[in-house]
């Protein structure tokens, strides 16, 4: 799988929520490669943000040659991308990191927050019995894409505005939800409760997470994690998220 770094035309963009932004891009080579819970760099242009940002790719299609990204504005550079429009171009790199590795398992797919969006490529793609649980503080935004298939999703409310109040833990055990595997993406809150619960019942968990991260490609080490095993790079205990990861088994990382 190559990387590839260009200019990629807007098709669309609009907003979906409170700071959420929905962005279609066209993008052939990184489309057709592309694994669910992968993630891109977007550049700004602006000199005064030279860093890329890294957004999660929610959608790839590989028959119209289109990338989707739902974002959220936190900072000066997701506030630039959040002004394009359809015509408009920007400087992109990926797809990057390792994504879910596909198991044809019963399963429970769990989304929180911001980290929503990569679960639907997964949705889409996973083989298999599955379950969905999403996870709000309290707007809801994509929950109608995962409904749309007509397969059951769970929806947990910090407020208790909609579906279960509280975590998405609270929505599994509520609904009793069963599987064999977990896969997640969200804070790291969440994804350190998801590791305990599927350790003490056995069960297989990959996690993605969420980090600051700077080159994008493993160079900087900027966007370590704590892991229980060596690193084969370094010879001490962590990885680079967004080399190594985004997606780890969750036995791999040290919550402590």
């Amino acid at each position: 799988m190559s990387i590839i770094k260009k200019e990629v035309r807007v098709i669309s963009q609009r907003q979906i929520g409170r700071n959420i932004y929905d962005l279609l891009l066209s993008f052939p080579e990184a489309a057709r490669q592309a694994v669910p819970g992968q993630f891109v760099d977007l550049y700004t242009g602006d000199p005064s943000k030279l860093l890329p940002r890294p957004i999660s790719i929610c959608e790839a299609d590989a028959g119209s040659g289109t990338l989707r990204l739902v974002y959220r504005v936190a900072g000066g550079g997701t506030e630039v991308f959040s002004g394009l429009k359809a015509g408009d171009s920007i400087e992109v790199m990926g797809p990057l990191g390792n994504g879910f590795t596909m198991k044809d398992k019963k399963a429970i797919l769990v989304g929180g927050g911001i980290g929503i969006p990569p679960m639907l490529e997964l949705f889409k793609r996973l083989p298999g019995e599955k379950t969905v649980v999403l996870g709000y503080r309290d707007e809801l935004f994509l929950q109608e894409d995962f409904d749309s298939a007509g397969l059951p999703v769970a929806v947990a409310t910090e407020d208790g505005s909609f579906g279960t109040r509280g975590t998405v833990l609270d929505a599994i055990e509520e609904q009793h939800i069963e599987g064999d595997i977990i896969y997640a993406c969200g804070p790291m809150p969440m994804l350190r409760a998801l590791a305990r619960y599927a350790e003490d019942r056995g069960m297989e968990a990959q996690i993605s997470l969420e980090e600051r991260m700077a080159c994008g490609i493993g160079a900087c080490l900027g966007c370590i994690c704590k892991t229980r095993n060596k690193d084969v790079h370094t010879n001490v205990h962590n990885k680079r998220v967004c080399k190594d990861g985004p997606v780890f088994d969750a036995r791999e990382v040290d919550f402590s």
